[in-house]
């Protein structure tokens, strides 16, 4: 079989850096270029070559021109996400398959516009998740055991340990949140209940079949980055959510720096049914040695190109104190199993239509924490 190639859509300082490894780690796949909208910026030029660089591809500067490249099947795109909508609009109307980042885009009417190009044009596409990850892959097993019963309620606890934290006065709430946020994203921070919630919605509409959310009640915080505190993004939400068939789903998430978690972060998530209950821990499949010694653990210095250590070309890591003593179960990585549906093998577990529900909740969730009441759905 022919390779399938890849258009792969912005370049460095982004997940693309772990995206575009993946699809060209697979025999399957021939990378054909790294490309952008032609109006991107010095820096983001830049970065976007040496991505190029990196894979041994070549940059178009011009996304209209790489589209009409020979031998593009598929578009990985992961654009900051005030422009990722439009730029998976445009490869929509020139009927690539899609590959894209969470969440699916930064404005509601863009992410529906998205959905409906790719049900007319019958596109395959994906939404990058955690659902092939192997915590997400335990829950699922438990759903359809039927051990638990009927599923009544779930609660995720998902946070990220990276990024150096400041001492911040505690408080309840942000005092003020923006009820329909436009930019997400900025060098030194992110809205993180928008980055973070967004693994454990699309957990939960996994888990119940696509339940359709019916209401969402959040709150967000400004607890642990300075950085998010000064750029008025929140660092942390908390969701409470109704689902139809009257079940329920609560959700924690946020970035909570280095110093919270000897490794990646506090990922935990509890099923309750009518015959029973299970809790899977994401990092309670390992056996560990934890030690804070002179010689052992510590967390890297500040990064000025990426002082949160979002990305993993800045090699930003914690070094010693924690051993794992037995490896996770291999599982395919989300670029893998997105050349699995193209070959028509399975079929994706997260479309730009899932994407899109999803979207439309963490929305309803801003709309909440602004407003200070229960929103109802569909917006």
């Amino acid at each position: 079989m022919a390779q399938l190639g890849a258009l792969i859509v912005t370049g460095g300082m982004t997940h693309q850096e772990n995206y575009a490894t993946g699809f060209k780690a697979d025999p399957r796949c021939r990378v054909v270029a790294v490309t952008d909208e032609k109006d991107v910026g010095q820096r983001r030029a830049a970065l976007n070559r040496k991505l190029a660089g990196e894979l041994g591809v070549p940059y178009i500067a011009d996304l209209g021109e790489a589209l009409r490249q020979p031998g593009v099947d598929f578009v990985s795109i992961c654009t900051e996400h005030h422009r990722q909508g439009r730029v998976s609009i445009r490869c929509a109307e020139a009927g690539k398959h899609l590959y894209v980042d969470k969440p699916l885009a930064g404005s509601l009417e863009e992410a529906r516009q998205l959905t409906r190009l790719a049900a007319d044009r019958k596109l395959v596409t994906q939404m990058f998740t955690q659902l092939h990850f192997p915590y997400a892959i335990r829950l699922a097993k438990h759903v359809n055991s039927g051990k638990l019963g009927e599923l009544k309620a779930i609660h995720s606890d998902l946070f990220f340990a990276k990024g150096h934290t400041a001492s911040l006065e505690l408080s309840p709430r942000k005092e003020t949140e923006t009820p329909r946020p436009d930019h997400f994203l900025v060098p030194d921070a992110k809205r993180e209940m928008f980055n973070i919630a967004v693994y454990s919605l699309t957990l939960i509409r996994h888990l119940t079949q696509r339940r359709r959310v019916v209401s969402v009640r959040a709150i967000t915080g400004n607890y642990f980055l300075g950085q998010n505190k000064q750029r008025d993004m929140e660092d942390f939400g908390a969701l409470m959510v109704t689902l139809e068939g009257g079940v329920t789903a609560t959700i924690a998430s946020g970035r909570t720096g280095w110093y919270s978690h000897p490794g990646g972060g506090h990922n935990r998530t509890r099923l309750v049914g009518t015959r029973g209950s299970v809790t899977v821990d994401g990092w309670a499949t390992r056996g560990e040695i934890t030690a804070d010694s002179a010689k052992g653990w510590r967390v890297p210095a500040v990064n000025p190109e990426d002082p949160m250590a979002f990305w993993a070309s800045s090699d930003q890591r914690k070094t010693g104190g924690t051993e794992w003593f037995l490896p996770p179960a291999p599982v395919p990585s989300d670029q893998a199993v997105f050349l699995d549906c193209l070959e028509g093998k399975r079929k994706p577990t997260c479309t730009v239509a899932d994407g899109t529900a999803v979207l439309e909740t963490l929305f309803a969730a801003y709309r909440s924490a602004a407003r200070g009441e229960a929103v109802t759905l569909p917006l």
